[in-house]
């Protein structure tokens, strides 16, 4: 089982360092700390292993230190920053294993380019070394690279040229899209086995900075402290610790403080529940602070996330997920208000940025999702967001016959109209209703009224609203129909359904990760016995097939 459960004490590829406000993230791969021991982890190649502690260091920086404002990433070996992907295991990965690996790296990669932009944690990149591929577009989510002027560090996207794939973790799209580069500037640099060094890599804007190594220390020093004194973090403050999950794992659930996940093999379907708060949540950022990870919605995000990323990695066959809700509506408000009332504190802004990460994985998440709106559910604001997530929404029309719940609802907050955004920029409302104001207008009206069955099919809210007699042969239907058609159509088509409206850096990312890079990884050029991902490394030249499909 992957867990991507770890604690800086655990760390075996990172090293962290908080020196007031500014952090510093050391990469020093141990070539035996693999999730496989195949393979071994040289000249700070990495494996998902790698990943699952960097993004631990970024969400714990956010949340436990928030007197940092800057953080420095760069390696602790000599003249090697990262040379990406490790080789071996890419090879000897299943299609799965690969895919999966990149999705959860660019989502890290994005997650620190979310802290840059919106936390006022700016990332800064120090390439003491070559940073080839994967480490490249390490560096690239960073906000300012500066790059050792040596004579042999260097930067490199070599993955065309040498491996027949292409950068995985969003590098192409970040060199033109973020960085600026000029297509045919590129072109040539994606071409180049070893390379760009010194004054051309400034100048093509691969890089923002050339440092002397005689003066590194020191200039990156000044560089930090000058990011740092920008931002709006309270460099007074305490953060909060992120202690372990309460999790348990069985056979056929997984069980959270606030989250249930029943596995069914049967029918493929993973069910997820998300329980609603117990209790009123604290009014102030004060009692905020004092609830720390106990907070609702804090606490489900964290939960939620995590039964994302194990579903994802360790439940490939439950092709289906099932969104469920249950507890009291009013609660689930409360702390939505909560949430806007005090939108200004930091830590609050990172709950609520931490729920926007989590419901965007859920977004990219190739699993067919479907919301289920029953008696005793409490889709309300935040948990609207799962509905309108979801590639289809039944709601019940009425509530079960002998039952003494009330029929389902779902009520809208504020927080569906702005807090929330997905990878495209919109909200999901503005998603759903494109370029339709007046039905978006009709959703806002109704902020913090509860929404039954009919209304809610008259908005757009929900897809079906079958009645108790056809409730649960539709639902089977559903389920039954979603299983037997084609996982890989399946995933096509709702990553070109999901995200309507703008492109933007990120929808390009991973609609190119579903599209180019899964195939590119399943041709023969790349994974053949004769292709160049096979023969890396073992002197034999790689033999393609020559003609463009």
């Amino acid at each position: 089982m992957i867990d991507f459960a770890t604690h800086p004490e655990r760390y075996r590829h990172w090293q962290l360092k908080i020196d007031g406000p500014v952090a510093t993230l050391r990469l020093n791969v141990q070539e035996d700390g693999g999730l496989d021991p195949a393979y071994k982890l040289k000249l700070n190649s990495y494996d998902l292993s790698v990943d699952i502690e960097l993004y631990d260091a970024v969400q714990r920086l956010r949340f436990e230190h928030p007197e940092v404002g800057a953080v420095v990433i760069t390696s602790a070996l000599e003249k090697v920053f990262c040379s990406g992907a490790n080789i071996s295991m890419l090879a000897g990965s299943s299609h799965g294993e690969k895919v999966n690996f990149c999705k959860f790296t660019n989502e890290t990669r994005n997650f620190i380019e979310d802290a840059t932009r919106n936390s006022g944690q700016t990332y800064i990149c120090v390439v003491n070394g070559t940073a080839a591929g994967g480490g490249y577009e390490l560096a690239l989510a960073a906000d300012h690279i500066m790059l050792v002027d040596d004579n042999a560090s260097a930067v490199s996207l070599p993955e065309v040229p040498l491996l027949a794939v292409l950068p995985g973790t969003g590098g192409l799209t970040r060199v033109v899209d973020k960085r600026r580069v000029r297509r045919d500037r590129a072109d040539f640099f994606c071409s180049l086995v070893e390379g760009m060094r010194g004054k051309r890599a400034v100048e093509w804007k691969l890089v923002d900075e050339l440092v002397p190594r005689s003066k590194l220390a020191e200039t990156v020093g000044a560089r930090a402290a000058e990011f740092a004194a920008r931002s709006d973090r309270p460099g007074d403050a305490k953060g909060i610790v992120l202690a372990p999950l309460a999790r348990k794992i069985g056979d056929s659930e997984i069980v959270y403080d606030h989250v249930t996940v029943g596995l069914d093999a049967g029918n493929a379907v993973a069910n997820i529940t998300v329980h609603g708060p117990k209790e009123p949540p604290p009014r102030d950022a004060a009692g905020i602070f004092a609830a720390g990870i106990a907070f609702w919605p804090l606490a489900l995000a964290r939960e939620l996330d995590d039964a994302i990323l194990h579903l994802r990695h360790n439940e490939p066959e439950l092709t289906t997920w099932a969104l469920r809700t249950n507890g009291d509506a009013d609660l689930v408000e409360a702390a939505d208000k909560a949430l806007l009332d005090n939108a200004d504190d930091w830590l609050v802004r990172e709950i609520t940025l931490y729920l926007k990460r989590t419901l965007k994985r859920l977004d990219v998440t190739s699993r067919s999702l479907i919301a289920l709106v029953e008696p005793g559910s409490c889709f309300t604001g935040t948990l609207m967001e799962l509905v309108l997530a979801a590639d289809r929404g039944y709601m019940l029309d009425g509530t079960w016959e002998e039952s003494n719940l009330p029929a389902p609802v779902v009520r809208p907050t504020a927080m569906n109209f702005g807090p929330l955004p997905m990878s495209n920029g919109l909200t999901r409302l503005q998603t759903r209703f494109l370029d339709d104001p007046d039905n978006i207008d009709a959703v806002k009206a109704k902020i913090g009224s509860d929404v039954d069955a009919e209304a809610a099919d008259g908005l757009g809210l929900v897809t079906f609203i079958p009645d108790d007699i056809d409730w649960e042969d539709e639902i089977r239907i559903a389920v039954e129909e979603r299983a037997s058609f084609s996982s890989d159509a399946l995933t096509g088509m709702e990553a070109s359904l999901r995200f309507a409206g703008p492109e933007t850096m990120e929808t390009k990312i991973f609609g190119r990760l579903s599209a180019w890079q899964n195939w590119i990884f399943q041709r023969p050029n790349a994974t053949g016995e004769e292709g160049a991902l096979k023969l890396y490394g073992s002197g034999r030249q790689a033999k393609f097939d020559r003609k463009r499909v």
